[in-house]
């Protein structure tokens, strides 16, 4: 669950939690070039997904991009993994080294909202 300021003018302003369970603020990504997306494991463009993703962030890390992945289970139970189950798909089959954030409910989160 994100929590925010009172009226939150940017992204920067909201923490969230890691997929360990670790408060993020995004504030630690200001000045960078962020892609926020929504991760499923079960989608069928989750090979393509991954695989680009990593593709992107290694070419472009170094110049201030910034992969915020946030698995979500709402479009079609494409998501059903825990946190360390997500954590293992995409870390050890896809090698994401961006990181990858607590599932994200999108009736009760105010970031996608």
């Amino acid at each position: 669950m994100a929590s925010q300021s009172q009226n939150p003018q940017s992204v920067h302003e909201f923490t969230v939690k890691d997929a360990r369970g670790n408060d993020v603020d995004l504030s630690m990504y200001k000045g960078k070039a962020l892609l926020i997306v929504n991760v499923a494991s079960q989608c069928g463009l989750t090979d393509s997904n991954y695989t680009e993703l990593s593709k992107i962030y290694e070419k472009y890390k170094d110049q201030g991009l910034e992969i915020l992945a946030f698995p979500c289970n709402q479009f079609g139970g494409q998501e059903p993994g825990n946190n360390e189950q997500i954590m293992e798909f995409a870390c050890t089959r896809f090698k994401a080294e961006y990181p990858i954030f607590d599932k994200v409910h999108i009736a009760n989160n105010p970031l996608l909202q």
